[in-house]
């Protein structure tokens, strides 16, 4: 390739609402191009990137036995209406009717279509298992599109979907996922982590999240210091011991007038806020329930909803407080035996505790009581919390979610009545495993964590060139202009993915754009180094440059490529 023969677009500035370095970066170097909130139009120099991350996925997928498809991205409103997701995805699912007013969505996911798939055209045991995969544009309407194409409405997806004859079956395609995605991730070139996530509005009996490593993360990530393991901070979990109680002292009732905050109590108390006893009311389809965790942890919506069986749940208002008999900031554990009551398992720790009195004015101090026979898990852990299998502490990063895995289990199968004939000739309905992995926004992650001032440092195996040769006076100089011809020509010929800057610009302009869109080698011809028979080489991670004998250019540029 030329780039007289291509297209490349850069800016010198980036757009003033590009938060993150990657939005900021492929705006600058003509990768996408804003058509309006959440969609863009992949330029040809962001095309080639995303093509490749393509492949290595395709490549990886095929390896593993997956047999690629391609749905409509168009899908009827009545598949959805069989799972009870047509009003349960909510208003993210892009809703729209054809002329004859029927109802359909622009897919933001495939469950439904496949399984509708599965059930017409598998009936038997012996045709599974069978993982279908597509690398297809989905649709989320995002209630607040951001960062370019890393939180887009529109976006390219590779999802796939197994279908089993019973769970063993299921956990094989799962294992065998998991390390097809970590090669995926591998070739690729990124720092990743997988972890244990929460399986959302896809559902499933389990899942795990690929998450690129990076600052910017949204994704808070807890590991353990001495394990391999590692949890979305959604499922992250800890395990506590009952407090010994041999520091009991009595309980007293103190009057504090006024003071309905934690950060109040603390002060007058002159305690830390893990010895308080925080109690937060939500309002669950008009019925109240009190969720009660210690002061220096924060509830987690996502394992609450686990709890309670249900997402149709708000904070309640003052006025519904008192109108259940509740007094805003002096809620305590004992009485009020008409409401739900909810205690997380990290109180089992706690003792002497200072706790609402359910009594204007007062709290209880050096309380140690708490009536109920079950503790649930309700909070996020915390930095320094014993992991999980009580090897070493938690500790935190940020990561960009990549892909994500699930154990489907029977939730669409059933619903869907997906079933085929066993071993037995009886029917029984298919198990379901899913797997997704964010195309376009791996072009994002990547720049991410593979960025400088003067722009991106992708890994070689995505980058849109894998070098770029650069000569000196191109059409001035007959002998530069012959040599560079002959050079690109001969790494053509050997496989090189290769693009020759034929432009007419200053050296300074052409070096800038070649940094700035992320070409990882750079090969400069001019002519003082042609009189040595030599050429200069640079890799983009490097700071210096070599001169090469023209003679050894092509047995040096493959080894290095």
């Amino acid at each position: 390739m030329k780039t007289s023969q291509f297209f490349i677009s850069t800016l010198k500035e980036a757009p003033q609402d590009a938060e993150l370095k990657s939005h900021q970066l492929m705006v600058r170097a003509g990768y996408v191009k804003r058509l309006s909130s959440g969609l863009y139009t992949w330029m040809p120099i962001g095309l080639r990137v995303l093509r490749k991350i393509e492949s290595i996925i395709r490549e990886e997928m095929n390896a593993s036995g997956a047999v690629e498809l391609l749905m409509p991205a168009i899908q009827p409103a009545e598949l959805w209406q069989e799972t009870g997701r047509w009003q349960q995805f909510g208003p993210q699912m892009l809703k729209i009717n054809d002329r004859h007013q029927n109802e359909f969505c622009f897919g933001p996911t495939h469950e439904e279509v496949i399984t509708d798939i599965a059930r017409k055209e598998l009936n038997s045991y012996k045709q599974l298992p069978i993982n279908f995969y597509q690398i297809q544009t989905k649709f989320r309407d995002e209630i607040r599109p951001r960062f370019g194409v890393m939180r887009a409405r529109e976006f390219l997806m590779k999802d796939a979907y197994s279908f089993h004859a019973n769970e063993n079956c299921l956990q094989k395609m799962y294992e065998l996922m998991f390390e097809t995605y970590n090669r995926i991730f591998s070739r690729i070139g990124l720092q990743f982590r997988s972890v244990a996530a929460d399986s959302g509005a896809i559902g499933g009996d389990a899942s795990h999240e690929f998450h690129v490593l990076a600052d910017s993360g949204e994704d808070v990530i807890a590991y353990s210091d001495q394990s391999e393991y590692a949890a979305n901070i959604e499922k992250a979990s800890t395990v506590f011991k009952k407090a010994s109680k041999e520091n009991k002292v009595p309980t007293e009732k103190v009057h504090t007038p006024e003071i309905t905050t934690i950060e109040a109590l603390q002060e007058f108390f002159k305690i830390d806020t893990k010895s308080i006893l925080k109690a937060v009311v939500f309002n669950h389809d008009d019925e109240l329930v009190i969720c009660f965790v210690p002061g220096n942890r924060e509830i987690n919506l996502v394992k609450l909803e686990k709890v309670i069986g249900s997402n149709r749940f708000r904070v309640a208002k003052d006025d519904e407080l008192k109108k259940h008999g509740l007094i805003p900031g002096f809620i305590g554990p004992e009485g009020n035996e008409h409401i739900r009551k909810l205690f997380d398992h990290s109180i089992i720790e706690m003792e002497n505790m200072v706790c609402g009195a359910n009594e204007e004015h007062y709290h209880f101090t050096n309380f140690q009581s708490i009536n109920t026979e079950k503790f649930v898990d309700i909070t996020n852990v915390v930095e320094g919390d014993v992991s999980p299998d009580e090897s070493g502490k938690l500790k935190f990063c940020r990561g960009i979610e990549v892909g994500h895995i699930f154990q489907l289990g029977k939730k669409y199968s059933e619903s869907m009545q997906a079933s085929i004939l066993n071993e037995e000739g009886k029917s029984q309905t298919m198990t379901m495993g899913c797997y997704g992995i964010g195309v376009s926004r791996i072009v994002a992650a990547a720049i991410e964590q593979n960025n400088d001032e003067n722009g991106m440092i992708l890994p070689k195996s995505i980058a849109p060139f894998e070098l770029i040769i650069v000569p000196i006076g191109y059409h001035k100089n007959d002998k530069v202009r012959a040599q560079a011809n002959k050079i690109y020509a001969d790494l053509l010929k050997s496989g090189i993915d290769v693009i020759l800057d034929d432009r007419v610009a200053r050296p300074g302009i052409m070096f800038a754009e070649s940094d700035l869109i992320g070409i990882p080698n750079r090969l400069v011809i001019g002519e003082k180094s042609l009189n040595e028979n030599k050429v200069e080489f640079k890799s983009r991670s490097e700071s210096n440059s070599e001169m090469i004998n023209i003679s050894d250019l092509i047995h040096f540029i493959k080894s290095k490529i």
